[in-house]
Formats: C-alpha cells, structure tokens, sequence
C-alpha cells in the first residue's frame, strides 16, 4: 500500500497539469458543460417520466428559493435547496445556493467536501484553480476536519508545476499538521501522505543510472533525504495509532541506526498513546453528541497541559457538538486566557456567535476579544449590529450586549478633554441603547428588559463622574423615576450617593425629601437617611424639619400598616365564622337526613350525601381520602334531591308517583347501583392502582369500557368507578391491576381521548400524608428549544400548526392545549430540536397570521402557580408591601378562590337558601345564626316556579 501510495504521489509531482485535467474531464451527470445527454438509450415511456421528474424538480426547487427569500435563517431547506441542484446538475445556482448558506452558518465536511468536489472537477486553468484554494482555505476555518486538510494538500500536489509550487505544497501540509497532527486517530493519514510527497520528490532528484551526481545534485539528495528522516523522527514522537508500524517503517527505510533521541521520543509517545486509549475508545463505542465523553477527554488534557492538544480535542467536540453554548464558552475561554494569539482566538469567537447566534454571552466574549486584540473600530461596531440581529430569546440579552457596547465605546474616550468625537459617539449610543429598548425590545417581548433602567443610571454616572456633568444626570435620574421607580428605596438612595459625590447638599436634602414622601417599600431607611444627614450638615431648622416630616410619614405609614392588619384579621375571622357554619349545617343536614329514612329501610351513610364532583386541576389526582363536601352542578344548588324529599300529593309532576313509561337504560342503570355497597379504599395497594378522572358522567358500563382501554398495560384485577347516590357515574374511578410494573405502564395513556374527553391518568397518591405530591407530565421551567403559541384559531389541527412550523426547523413533538372537556383553548407548545431552530422561529412566526387570526409566539416560560392560602391583602397592605414578581403571563386564571360562591355574594341582602335552609349572611350580621327554617316540598316548588 506504501508503495503505491509512492508511485501515484510521484506520478502526481511528475504531471500535476495532467492530474488536474483529467479531474476536469469527471462532471456530474446531466452537467451542460460536460456535453452530451446523459442517456440516449431510454424508451419513449421513461424519457416521459424524466420529464415528469424534472419538471416536480423544477417546482419544488422554485418552492424552496421562496422559502428562502421569507427565511433565510431555515437550515434544512437550504439543505434541501442544495441537494435537489446537485442532482439536477444545475452548477451556477448550486453554487450560488451554496455561497448563500456558508455566509449565514458554518458548513459541516460533507457539505464541504461536495462542494470541493464539485469545483475541482470544473477548475481548468489557473485562475479557477486559485478560486478554489481560496475555496478550501474557507473550508479550514469552519471546523479543524482531518478529511479536508488531507484533500487540501492532495489537490496541491496537482499545480507543483507552477512556479513556487513545491514549497506551496510544503506549506500547507505543515499548516495541516499544525492543525490536525495531533489527531490520535486520524493524524496518521496526513503524515503518512506529506512522507510520501517527500519520498516523490526524492525520486525525482536521483541521478540517472551508472551516473555520477554532481556536487550539486548530491547536496539536493542530502537534503531532500534529511527531510524524510525529520518527518519520521516528527511523527514518532507523537502518540498516534498504529506507531508500531510507522516505526518499523522508518527501520525499513533508513539505512542508518535510528539515532538514540528518536527511540526515547517514540517510547515516551507510546506510553501517553495508552493514557489517551481509553478516552478513544470510549468516543469509538459512544453515541451522538458524545459530549460527556468528549468533556472526559477535554478534562485529562487540560491536566496534562499541553495547549496544542487541548486545542484539539476541543475542536473534535466542537465538531460534533457545535450548537452547545456552554462547550464554546469554554473553549474561547481558554484560548483568551491561555494561547492569546490573534488569529486563532478571533476565528474561534466567530465561528461560535456562527454556529449559536441566540447566545448572548458568546456575542459578549466576542466584543471584549475583538477590544483586546485591538481590532479596528468599524469592524467592532459592524459585529455588534449583527449581535443586535441575531434574535435572542429575552429581553435581558438585549440590555447585557447594549452595557457590553457601551463599555466599550466608554473606554475609548479620553476624558481628559472637555470633548470628542468618542464623547459624542458614546453618548449618541447611550441614547440610541435607551430609545431601542423601549421601541424594538418592548415591542417584542413587551417589557424593555431593564425596568431598573441600568443603563440610564450607568449613563447617569459616566455624566456625572467622568465628564462633570451633574446637570445632565440629574434630568437622566428624573427620567428614570417617572418610569415607576420612585417607590423603591434603593433607587432613591442609588441617586442620593451619586449626588452625595458630585453634587451640593442642597439637592441631596431636596431627593431626601422627596424619597421620604414617595417611597413605600422600607420608607424607614430612607429616613433614616434623612436624619443622618442633617445630623452632620443640617442647621437646627432643618433637623426640625426632618424630624416633623419623618415622624408623620412613619406615622401614616404605621396607621396604614394597622389598618391592613386589621383588614386581614377581620377577613380572617368572617372565613372561620363561614367555616363554623359550614360545619352545622353539615350537621344539622345528617340529622334531618337521619329523620327521613324510606320505610324500605335501605340505609345509606350520611357522608355519602356529601360526596361530590370536585374539579381536578389537570395533570392531578384526587385520593379517596381527601373527597371534599362538595355537591356536583345541577345536583343541589338550593334543590333537595328527588330522593330526600318528602312524599307528599304536591311536588314537582303534580303527584307523588313519577310519570308512567318504560325505564332508559340509564336509568335502570343508575337504579341497579343504588342498593351497592360502598367499598372502602385499600390504601396498601396504591403503588399497583391509578386515578382515572376527567371521564364524561354519561359514559355507559365504565367498568367494561376502562377494563378494554386498560387490559393492554396488564392484568386488570379491579375497575373501581364512584357514583353519587343516585346512580350517577361522577367522572373518576380507581384501577387496581396485578403488578406494579402495569400500574406504570397505565400512567402512559394520560390525556388519550375517551368519548371526545381528555382522560387524565395519575398514581395513586393520598395527598393528606405527602402534601407536596403533584404529577404534571410538562416542564414548568425555561425551555429554550420549545415554543409557547396563543391566538390560534380553534379549528387549527396538530397537522395545520406542524406545516407552519417544520419551515424553520425540526419539529420533534405539538400539543394543543384543551379543556377538560376536549375543547381547543387557542394555546400549543411546539417543541424544536435545539435552541437555535426555536429562536428563529420566533423571530419569523410571531405575528403571524393563521386563519384570521394573528399569533404571538415566544419561548415556552411558564409562569410560576400558586394557590392563595389566605385571604388577598387589602390595598393599603399592598402599597407597603415589597415588590413582588409575577410569571410571564401575570396571574395564572387556575389560582382560584376556595370561597364557595354563596359566601362571596356579601352584598346581596336577601339571604340564600340552601338544601332547605336559610343561612343568615356573615356580612350582613355578627349576631350568632338563627335556627333555620324548615322547607317543605311544596315550599321548594313555589321557590322554583318563581325563580
């Protein structure tokens, strides 16, 4: 193989020119430069077909430049674009298409070794083959690829017959080796290929046959022979597999000992080969991304220390794992603080901001590197506005890249001079950074990022420390507490202590004062403030002042205070009132229920008349432990059942009797499960039972209809469906199978559509002994590759909403939010493959319109959920309360009051009647509650008929 490889490299250095023809001559099929139709032998019925093929070619070609032309950013459809181009020969807009998509995102070596391909087949003369080694010198700078360095250096070998053309080729295969010498596994391949070329050139410069070589040909075979034994004794001493070959090889070849360095070298590498073993063959037997593997290796070489080599391995990581933020981070980390060479630390940020644009912290590192290399000032600025372009996921990351500009612009004045054209162009950038978080950032994520307006108060000190400008920052401090900021104690004292520094006593008396007035969060603090001040600097007359205006703002604050706390407690007592006679009239309701036993002497339990349906927040469970008293819609709002009434001539069908007719099946359903007992719930067998809820009341046979659903997870042992006392399915029921392992596999069919219902499906968990128990099948935290969609027509489908969405990215999974009854509520989460294809989605989909209707789209961030555990603070409580932060989306609508709705109509002055009994308000009277009165049936129909 040696030796073959040595006669096609020497073939190649005799005749490049004729190498690089007959590269030239291997077109692509269907390729019009080629001349010639690709196949005349075909029939008519296959020539049609063609045709056919080439016109859906055509048109789906079309398709995707206008896709492009809408979203340019949309990764696969250029791969698409490029694909279809090739197999239709169409080179030019191939490699217009091709240009197009290098300019926006770095190309994996594939991609690039088409590309390569491609052009070298068509480079003739000498002006088409410098295009493509510029071709190839882009190629190197995307990703460190062992595959198109050693194609670089190959097609180099194909111009040695050009001027300079030997020393070209020299060069770029030392720039290869610099680069990917080191590889462990692929390193070989190029030191074995520059060896070759030697031993080409070698051949080339032997004398003729029964010849003596001149002096000169003779000190030109020396040489040449010396840089074959450098490039053996180089390669030695790097560990590299397959070493045992490459050492017998230079045996083989030397026909002088191999001096005694070479061997120690060779030895040395040998013994760090088996160090980095393992690391390779954990990366061999890996799957894709392979980054915790890749972070192993990238850990043992930073202990060896060895900058080259650390460089490398992070290059193979990035290779493979080119859209995590945080292993660029890392690595343009180290080179800023470890190599600092210019070229090699600048290539690395942009090929990062490239591969992740959304990052705002690698566009920030970018900046600062750009600075510390001294990089003109126009290409700096021209990177910032592509930063400023390139779609971050929050409003934050607007304001973290505008304070790292602004740094930057800050540092090139000299503030020495009472002005500049730096001065000017900062303070231009101050107010353009102000005016854009307002009008572009707020507009999208509607809020600016900075409610605490930093970069005001950072503009606000530059004016007043560095330029002496006190005037200016004063108006900049107004702007900045009309902006909702003037209750907050620390805003005021941050503009205190500025002016403390720079300014007069007279204006921090004046801010104090004000402070004391407006502030509402620690009003305290703020005068103490005040009254520290006038203590050292204040004439008598002030401290009276200060005093006086302190002590009524503490008092109105202390009144406000009690007030509030009085409200609470006065809140609080009415809810313990209301739960006390909650609580009789449980009571007094079992006793009359006792009274009115049916002569049948069926004996019901008196807690069974409580139980009722209890709306479940979706993704929970309700255990049969904690079933609340609460009666179902429609079964008792002021109406006894039919069955607790009293059996009089007059009722609700004019008689005693209900009307003659054959029973429903429902009916005679709901008759058979009266006389059933009730059945106690096991609480030992929870691990093998699951909550079913959120099934329609109507469905017939329960038991029969979730035994066929369920059958398929195991062996069903028992479907425990709870009815009221009437007979009726109440929605929810318990399945107890034979192994725990089926019980898990139920859990899988949560949310599957039963009867035009969502199905909720969660453990069986008695929530009284773990309080914090809660299933939610989703993420309730930041994701940053899945959307949040709203506005969505509700006749939208999954089918519809992925067609939208799968045009600017990979999607991986779509849910559409519905009700509990099934019904869409306008709402989806689209989850993407990555970070990158969501932020660019949200950029192009936001405002778009779907059937009339226009959508807002952002990063799926939910808001955080609370329930109430107590009554709402008044507003005075409020006002001195400190700040609080609500979700994305403000308030959740779930955070409901448990205050049942008859107690929160307290304005009503009519009391209601409830299950026969008139309850005296608790709003409207302190005095303790009356005896009720007794309804009759005949009562209840009058109150009805009215009503």
């Amino acid at each position: 193989e040696s030796g073959g490889r040595r006669a096609e490299l020497h073939k190649m250095a005799a005749a490049g020119a004729e190498a690089a023809a007959e590269e030239e001559k291997r077109l692509p099929e269907g390729d019009p430069e080629s001349g010639g139709d690709s196949d005349d032998e075909g029939d008519s019925d296959s020539s049609g077909d063609g045709e056919d093929e080439e016109k859906e070619n055509e048109a789906e070609i079309q398709r995707l430049e206008e896709q492009l032309s809408i979203n340019a950013f949309d990764y696969n459809c250029h791969l698409d674009l490029i694909k279809l181009l090739r197999q239709e020969g169409e080179l030019v807009k191939l490699r217009r298409a091709r240009q197009k998509m290098s300019e926006l995102f770095p190309l994996t070596e594939e991609i690039w070794l088409d590309w390569l391909k491609d052009e070298i087949k068509m480079a003739s003369d000498v002006s088409e083959r410098e295009k493509v080694y510029e071709l190839f010198e882009r190629a190197v700078k995307d990703y460190i690829c062992p595959e198109i360095w050693l194609e670089y250096a190959q097609y180099s070998i194909g111009g040695i017959g050009q001027e300079g053309g030997i020393e070209r080729v020299r060069s770029i295969f030392e720039r290869a080796l610099t680069a990917v010498g080191l590889h462990v596994t692929k390193g070989t391949a190029l030191w074995e290929a520059y060896r070759e070329f030697e031993n080409a050139i070698l051949e080339t410069a032997q004398p003729a046959p029964g010849s003596i070589p001149s002096p000169e040909q003779q000190q030109v075979l020396c040489s040449q022979l010396e840089k074959i034994h450098t490039l053996f004794r180089r390669q030695l001493g790097i560990p590299l597999l397959d070493m045992e070959a490459s050492y017998a090889e230079y045996e083989e070849w030397s026909e002088e000992p191999i001096p005694e360095t070479t061997i120690k070298n060779y030895k040395k590498a040998l013994q760090q080969l088996e160090k980095c073993k393992p690391y390779e063959e954990a990366l061999l037997g890996a799957e894709t991304p392979k980054l915790a593997e890749y972070q192993a290796y990238i850990d043992f070489e930073m202990k060896a220390g060895d900058p080259a080599r650390i460089q490398l391995i992070y290059e193979r990581a990035l290779a493979e794992n080119c859209l995590v933020p945080d292993l660029w981070a890392r690595y343009n980390q180290y080179l800023d603080r470890q190599l600092k060479v210019k070229e090699l630390v600048l290539s690395a940020h942009d090929r990062a901001v490239r591969n992740c644009p959304w990052t705002v912290g690698l566009w920030i590192r970018y900046l600062l590197a750009m600075e510390r290399h001294r990089v003109e000032h126009s290409i700096i600025s021209e990177i910032f506005e592509k930063a400023l372009n390139a779609g971050f996921i929050q409003a934050t990351d607007y304001v973290e890249i505008w304070q790292a500009y602004l740094d930057y612009l800050r540092r090139r004045v000299d503030f020495t001079q009472d002005s500049s054209k730096e001065l000017e162009e900062l303070r231009s950038a101050f107010a353009r950074a102000v005016e854009y978080l307002k009008q572009e950032v707020e507009e999208r994520f509607s809020e600016s990022g900075d409610p605490s307006c930093t970069i005001m108060q950072n503009w606000a000190r530059v004016e007043a420390r560095l330029c002496n400008n006190m005037q200016k920052a004063r108006e900049l401090w107004d702007n900045i507490m009309t902006k909702g900021n003037a209750k907050y104690a620390n805003m005021w004292l941050e503009y205190y202590n500025l002016e403390r520094a720079h300014g007069d006593t007279q204006h921090c008396r004046k801010a104090l004062h004000r402070a004391v007035q407006c502030t509402s969060d620690y009003p305290e603090h703020v005068c103490e403030v005040l009254l520290t001040l006038e203590r050292i600097e204040g004439t008598l007359e002030d401290w009276d002042a200060a005093v006086q205006k302190t002590e009524n703002r503490l008092a109105r604050v202390n009144e406000q205070r009690a007030k509030a706390a009085e409200k609470e407690a006065a809140l609080a007592k009415q809810e313990e009132e209301r739960a006390e006679q909650r609580k009789q009239a449980r009571a007094e309701k079992k006793a009359s229920k006792k009274a009115k036993k049916t002569r049948t002497g069926d004996k019901r339990k008196a807690d069974e008349d409580d139980e009722g349906e209890w709306g479940q927040e979706e993704g929970f469970q309700c255990h049969p432990s904690e079933l609340p008293s609460k009666r179902h819609r429609g079964e008792g709002d002021g109406v006894l059942p039919e069955e607790d009434m009293e059996v009089e001539t007059t009722g609700l069908f004019g008689r005693s009797e209900k009307p003659d007719g054959p029973a429903t099946p429902k009916e005679k359903a709901s008759t058979s499960r009266k006389d059933v007992p009730k059945v106690l719930h096991d609480s030992s067998k929870d691990k093998v039972t699951v909550f079913v809820s959120n099934l329609s009341y109507t469905m017939a046979e329960p038991e029969a209809k979730l035994r066929e659903l369920f059958g398929s997870c195991g062996e069903v042992v028992e479907i425990r469906a709870v009815f009221n006392n009437k007979g009726t399915f109440r929605g929810y029921c318990y399945v107890q199978f034979r192994e725990e392992e089926a019980a898990r596999q139920a859990l899988a069919l949560d949310r599957t559509a039963v009867e035009g219902r969502p199905m909720f499906v969660s453990p069986c968990v008695d929530k009284n002994k773990n309080p914090d128990f809660k299933v939610f099948r989703y993420s309730t935290t930041l994701e940053k590759h899945k959307l949040f969609i709203s506005g969505l027509p509700f006749s939208c489908t999954k089918e519809e909403l992925e067609e939208v969405c799968k045009a600017h990215g990979n999607v991986k999974d779509i849910r559409l939010v519905t009700n509990r009854a099934g019904k869409p509520k306008g709402l989806a989460y689209v989850e993407y493959e990555n970070e990158a294809q969501a932020s660019q989605a949200v950029l192009k989909m936001d405002g778009l319109t779907v059937k009339d209707h226009v959508i807002k789209v952002m990063i799926s961030n939910p808001p955080l959920r609370k329930l109430p555990d107590r009554p709402e603070p008044s507003r005075a409580s409020l006002a001195l309360a400190p700040r609080q932060i609500y979700g994305a989306r403000g308030k959740g609508r779930t955070q409901l009051s448990m205050v049942p709705r008859a107690l929160q109509r307290q304005s009503n002055p009519v009391a209601k009647a409830e299950n026969g009994m008139v309850q005296n308000s608790p709003a409207t009277s302190s005095d303790p509650p009356a005896e009720p009165k007794k309804m009759s049936n005949a009562d209840f129909a009058k109150m009805l008929l009215k009503k």
